[in-house]
């Protein structure tokens, strides 16, 4: 009998002090945090997490909502397709403080000003988030990520109404620009970020929509009011300062160089062959083989996945997807009639994308250049194989 009672009186305790853990101090404070890129192209564009102190509670916790399910089934294949649901975080402010300070990335601090409801309010729905059957959402670089979260939630658990002013000198840009604006011009990351997205990302983002990065959570929210009067954020500081390091960029390994030495390369076997008058038909194997593959990813990105961002992508209009069922034709000794319109069609496709670029329609990756003067001059010549082949043929 008092094992039991013991036993009941513990419940009751445990019960009581997991309700009370909900229910927030005065002296809490609810803050945004902003974490600088890192160095992997997965951490360019940095992050922002929702931090909860109340000392009375013994609570210092992050949440955020950046976290890969690895559990999910068929993992990889959802995130090609866009369909990958990611989780909401939730660790103690001292791991996470240890983890981005090791690696050398900034992180600032804003203290909201909220009221004890809405403080209790936004911690209520961050915890209902971080159920097990709610901390899954299915994510969009966009318009759904880390840092769209943290301004929706604050936004939607606020009784008052919250106004984003513009910062002095602010111009809107394009979600590619912005993109660039953390990746650089001449990058890998920005070389397969311009190949994957499509001409959606080429608009003018509006002041809402730049906050889909945390540099601009951390820059809104900084001149944001509350009912026109008071300012959002009490108190910022720089919690760590990322140390600055020597950088030096090897241009000899950037898309621009290693695309103009392909470049050359195709130029120079193109101008051997009309010095000797032949066909090199590896390097036509090459060229139709890499293209027609491309193509048929960039094809497989637009129509076939959930991306919002890989939409009316015009770099099919250099990587043709039916190249690959040209590659047979390559492989003849006698061309037939048919490949010499094709070649045409190419030419007047790679028009056509110089035209997209120039008038705004789509902007392409600046390592694409060489390489598409090296296709064109290929294909101009092919066309002259073409012609000449069957200008002897006739003869014969």
């Amino acid at each position: 009998m008092k094992l039991k009672l013991l036993s009941f009186i513990l419940l009751i305790t445990v019960a009581s002090t997991f309700a009370q853990q909900f229910q927030l101090s005065d002296d809490a404070k609810i803050s945004v945090l902003t974490i600088g890129p890192g160095e992997s192209l997965n951490d360019a564009f940095g992050h922002n997490g929702f931090r909860i102190k109340d000392n009375k509670l013994g609570i210092d916790v992050v949440y955020g909502y950046g976290e890969y399910d690895f559990d999910a089934p068929n993992f990889y294949l959802k995130f090609a397709q866009g369909k990958l649901n990611y989780l909401i975080s939730r660790h103690q402010f001292s791991d996470i403080f240890y983890h981005y300070s090791q690696n050398n990335r900034t992180i600032k601090e804003q203290i909201l000003n909220l009221t004890i409801q809405e403080k209790q309010e936004l911690f209520n729905v961050l915890e209902n988030n971080y159920k097990p059957e709610n901390r899954r959402y299915l994510y969009d670089f966009f318009y759904d990520n880390c840092a769209t979260k943290i301004r929706d939630v604050t936004i939607n658990t606020a009784n008052r109404k919250i106004e984003f002013q513009p910062p002095e000198r602010f111009e809107l840009k394009t979600f590619r620009s912005l993109i660039h604006d953390h990746v650089g011009l001449n990058t890998w990351g920005s070389f397969g970020i311009d190949i994957a997205l499509g001409s959606v990302i080429d608009r003018k983002a509006s002041l809402r929509e730049h906050m889909f990065l945390p540099h601009y959570i951390h820059t809104m929210f900084k001149d944001a009011t509350i009912n026109g009067t008071e300012r959002l954020v009490k108190n910022a500081s720089t919690l760590f300062e990322r140390k600055e390091k020597r950088t030096t960029l090897n241009f000899l390994f950037s898309p621009l160089m290693v695309m103009g030495l392909l470049a050359l390369a195709i130029l120079y076997l193109t101008y051997k062959d009309y010095k000797n008058h032949r066909r090199t038909k590896w390097l036509d194997l090459v060229i139709f083989s890499v293209t027609g593959l491309i193509g048929g990813l960039v094809l497989f990105l637009w129509f076939a996945t959930d991306h919002s961002a890989t939409a009316h992508n015009y770099n099919l209009l250099w990587a043709f997807p039916l190249n690959i069922l040209v590659i047979v034709q390559l492989t003849k000794p006698k061309i037939k009639h048919w490949f010499k319109s094709y070649l045409k069609f190419l030419i007047i496709m790679l028009c056509l994308m110089t035209l997209h670029w120039l008038i705004g329609v789509q902007v392409f990756a600046i390592g694409l250049i060489p390489l598409l003067i090296a296709l064109l001059m290929r294909y101009i010549y092919l066309l002259k194989w073409c012609n000449d082949i069957r200008g002897k043929a006739s003869m014969q």
